[in-house]
């Protein structure tokens, strides 16, 4: 049976509680080396997880021939590289969110990727949990009509030890992450909001540094109409009381309204008619593990894209809007696959 023998740049908290553990269970695929700089904890991972190889230099993997695809586990400064690099090399790349530090980077890893023998998916991996299946569905089946108004309010209380320089406060180094926590979460937001309502007529916003314990933003606001007349309006702040700490979504339809949290509790809640039901689901002990089997079953031609790159840039193009980086401008045609 073919298979899809997988290199891991980066193995880190995301690879060790999210991922990593996941490409060994899925069939089909088989965890066959990791990278890390620092050659002692690369062989630490590899040794906990049976993983047969590490690696301390990207090169080196990429160039395993043992490995046909390559998954990208780094922090986003170095994302474009190493995927281009794993593209040219004809290697398949699932590639962490979000997809680069900017737009631009994002669109010169989608034109790599038309170039390459190599496929490309983006790690959008909660598109393939059951609660936000679930939520497309009920949207999709019509339950709360036509949907008019989405709210999306994500409240965070600072977080101490933020300035220090350490592993693991590198979401907050704009040269690193791109921009502050934002740029780490509302990537899973978005996209699922692109996932749901589809193409964007216009967007806009504005962000600030307002607590300025950090070279990044920590309050950003935005504004989408989609081409089916849905409305967005996003709010996140990361420097609000514990008491105001909020992680909520709203979508209000015409006969209903659908409530979930992002990264909070696996639920959806259906207002119908007055009634109020809850949705409860279990998400699986490694939560990239149902989108890794959509990614490998692409990888093999079994079934579509789960996240193609061009959905990923059109994500990237709004955080730009909203941050200020870039004015959004509606392109015509497809967007790039």
């Amino acid at each position: 049976m073919e298979e899809i023998r997988w290199g891991m740049i980066g193995c880190g908290d995301v690879a060790e509680r999210k991922s990593g553990p996941a490409f060994q269970q899925v069939a089909g695929s088989r965890l066959v080396a990791v990278m890390r700089r620092d050659a002692e904890k690369a062989a630490d991972f590899a040794a906990r997880h049976q993983v047969p190889k590490w690696y301390s230099q990207a090169d080196a993997l990429i160039r395993d021939p043992d490995i046909n695809a390559v998954y990208v586990a780094t922090p986003p400064a170095s994302h474009e590289a190493y995927a281009i690099a794993a593209l040219a090399a004809g290697k398949h790349v699932y590639l962490e969110k979000p997809m680069a530090l900017d737009s631009d980077g994002a669109r010169r890893i989608a034109e790599k990727a038309k170039e390459s023998t190599g496929k490309l998916v983006i790690a959008h991996y909660r598109r393939a949990l059951p609660a936000f299946r679930k939520v497309k569905e009920l949207l999709d089946g019509g339950e709360i009509g036509q949907p008019l108004l989405v709210d999306v309010r994500l409240l965070q209380p600072a977080k101490p030890g933020l300035v220090a320089a350490s592993e693991t406060n590198w979401r907050t180094d704009p040269a690193i992450s791109g921009g502050g926590l934002f740029h780490d979460l509302a990537p899973h937001q978005l996209d699922l909001m692109l996932l749901y309502f589809g193409a964007v007529q216009r967007a806009t916003g504005f962000s600030a540094n307002q607590a300025k314990v950090t070279e990044a933003d920590d309050f950003v606001s935005g504004l989408i109409q989609f081409e089916n007349g849905v409305n967005f309006r996003g709010l996140w702040g990361f420097n609000v009381p514990p008491e105001q700490a909020l992680d909520s979504c709203e979508i209000i339809g015409t006969k209903g309204k659908i409530s979930f949290s992002f990264f909070g509790e696996a639920e959806v809640v259906l207002w119908q008619d007055g009634k109020r039901e809850v949705l409860r689901f279990k998400n699986p002990a490694y939560v990239q593990q149902p989108m890794i089997e959509k990614v490998t079953g692409y990888f093999l031609g079994q079934n579509p894209n789960p996240c193609p790159a061009g959905e990923a840039v059109e994500g990237m193009r709004l955080i730009d809007a909203f941050t200020g980086k870039k004015v959004y401008e509606k392109q015509d045609g497809a967007q790039p696959g």
